[in-house]
């Protein structure tokens, strides 16, 4: 059995305006992490993050796979959404992640990640860990290390890489990527937030992270959690906040959240 990673974090968006800070900061973090627990990893940071490059490591990740390995990915960056032309969708819409170029190339859509995801041989695992897009309106949580100031959502609005005679009319609407992950099996996604919310870039202790993800490895480093359901509850006392209002999600069988941690 083999573990293997690949981490991505954008924080510049050439041309759109958006740019991020936390992101790249996310991957370098995600990175320390699963290597200090024997995984391979592979790191993709901002101009390196390219659509096609994006793409063509996911595919080499997963197609290099076999019975019994462990994949992880994890994505931190803005989310956005575009028109659904497969008529698959029922809110019309197909979400995606942004690639460092997509002013030019344009989104990573579910679509695609769904068809790399299918690609994978039987009994590969794969772990999600999206730290992208979404609001909503919670009070709880400790705030302790967070750094005054407004956090900035992990979502970039059509109009802002898209050009304006192709500008949908829809309002905008978060991403909450799921596609391709099996619903039986060894599969689980940790994002953010919920579908409806925005996932926070922000500040602690004077160093840039996504909230998610900064929660996330504070959870895992004080409470030391066996499982990814414990793991999970464990975030939960974080997020969300007065300040942070999301709801970190956790998507999986019964089975799979009862795994070891990056086992």
């Amino acid at each position: 059995m083999s573990k293997k990673a690949l981490c991505i974090g954008i924080n510049d968006y050439p041309g759109t305006q958006n740019d991020l800070a936390g992101c790249v900061n996310d991957a370098n973090d995600w990175a320390a992490e699963l290597a200090g627990r024997g995984y391979a990893v592979s790191k993709m940071l901002d101009a390196q993050a390219t659509h096609a490059a994006m793409s063509r490591a996911i595919a080499d990740l997963i197609k290099g796979a076999v019975s019994g390995d462990s994949l992880v990915i994890t994505y931190s960056g803005h989310g956005t959404w575009v028109p659904d032309s497969s008529g698959d969708e029922p809110d019309g819409r197909d979400e995606g992640l942004c690639p460092w170029d997509i002013g030019q190339a344009g989104p990573l859509l579910d679509d695609q990640i769904r068809q790399l995801f299918a690609t994978r041989a039987g009994g590969v695992r794969i772990l999600l860990l999206s730290d992208s897009c979404h609001s909503g309106s919670v009070t709880r949580g400790s705030e302790d290390d967070l750094d005054p100031g407004h956090p900035r959502a992990r979502f970039m609005p059509p109009e802002a890489w898209m050009p304006a005679d192709e500008l949908p009319t829809a309002s905008a609407r978060p991403l909450h990527l799921v596609g391709g992950l099996r619903r039986s099996g060894g599969d689980l996604l940790l994002s953010g937030c919920l579908d409806t919310q925005f996932s926070w870039d922000t500040s602690f202790k004077g160093r840039p992270n996504g909230a998610f993800t900064y929660y996330a490895l504070k959870a895992l480093h004080d409470s030391k959690p066996a499982t990814y359901e414990a793991w999970f509850k464990a975030l939960r006392a974080y997020l969300p906040s007065t300040k942070l209002p999301q709801d970190p999600q956790i998507l999986g069988t019964a089975a799979a959240r009862r795994f070891k941690v990056f086992a």
